[in-house]
Order: structure tokens, then sequence, then C-alpha cells
């Protein structure tokens, strides 16, 4: 799995007053969408920025570069066996508005029995990675938490890209030292001669 694939919607506040119909949703503010998939340590491994706030996550998905390394060659080489079926492609979690792709995976809507429940449950719990790096980024990150005040769309994207770098940085060194960790540290050590000592008396 590479990870959850999702869209979140950030709000333009300073917008080209003749482009308010392509990026206003219903009767709300106009938004710029980010499609990004995200793996449970909240590295970013995908951003799409740009799409206009009235496209659903199917529409953004058409005009999406996500499939591009897979096309190419580049993606990660991956290997699993499901149900004694083995497979080379790696896979997205999604939610269910996403289309039945053999690259996607979706929660199965109404279990029947234990099995299909405990799938689903793990699933939606997955899930949730991308909704968690989309609100540590914004978290991190006030410009992106607030409306957008920059007129240009293009100066816009670049605050965006700049902000996944460095919040996979941060999530890279944090990983980091994550693994510096000595267990030796938190074991006890015996001393034989005070054990024998304490037998003694």
């Amino acid at each position: 799995m590479i990870g959850s694939i999702d869209c979140m919607h950030w709000e333009w506040k300073n917008f080209p007053t003749a482009w308010k119909g392509q990026y206003t949703r219903g009767s709300g503010n106009p938004t710029i969408v980010l499609e990004a998939v995200a793996s449970h340590d909240l590295w970013i491994w995908h951003a799409f920025f740009g799409p206009p706030g009235t496209l659903n996550d199917i529409n953004v998905l058409d005009r999406s570069p996500v499939f591009d390394d897979i096309l190419q060659g580049y993606a990660p080489k991956v290997n699993y066996i499901v149900n004694g079926r083995e497979y080379h492609l790696a896979y997205y979690l999604t939610d269910g508005i996403y289309p039945k792709w053999a690259t996607f995976i979706q929660s199965i809507k109404l279990p029947q029995d234990p099995k299909a429940s405990f799938f689903a449950t793990c699933q939606e719990a997955v899930r949730k990675d991308v909704e968690r790096a989309f609100g540590v980024l914004q978290a991190r990150f006030a410009i992106v938490k607030n409306p957008a005040l920059v007129y240009n769309k293009e100066t816009i994207g670049k605050i965006m890209r700049a902000c996944i770098i460095l919040h996979n940085m941060i999530v890279e060194d944090e990983r980091d030292g994550y693994n510096q960790l000595n267990p030796a540290e938190f074991e006890q050590q015996y001393d034989d001669h005070a054990e024998q000592a304490e037998g003694s008396s």
C-alpha cells in the first residue's frame, strides 16, 4: 500500500472575481483543491494542487498525475499475496466516491460477517491517515489553515508546495529520531553480588 488518497479544499480569499463561478461550490467561498496521498507516518507521497473548488474528487483524479509514475515504470515495486493470489501493483485506500479500480481499495459498506466487518474497521481506520496529514499540515503552517490572501494562483501553488516539502522534511527528521531509541537503556541491570548479600542476611 502506498497510502490513502483524498482531497482538501483551501479557501481563496483574494481571488479574481471573474473566476468566482469556477472556484465556488454552492454558496460557499472560492477554494482551490489539493489532492494528496499520505501514509501512516504522515509522509505525503503525492500532491496535486490547483484544480478549482467546484470539482469533486473524481474530476480532480481525471486531471491528476497520480498514476504517471506507475505508467512510466517509476512506481515502487511491491509484491504481496491476498487469498493465494500474487499482486505486483501498489494500491491506494479510498472512500466510496472513487471508481472501483484494481488499484483502489474501498471499505465494505455493509459487512455481513466478522471477517468483512474486521476488514472494514481496519480499512476505515487507516483511511484517516490522509485526513490526519491534512490536519497536521494545517496545524504546522497557519498560512494553509487560514484563507489564501495572495491574488496570483501560481504563487499560491508555490506556497503549498513549499509547505508540503517542509512538512515531509519534519516527518523524515522525526522518523529518524524514533529509530535512535536504544532498548538497552530500559532494561534493568541485576547485580549478582547484591542479590547474594540480600539472600544471606
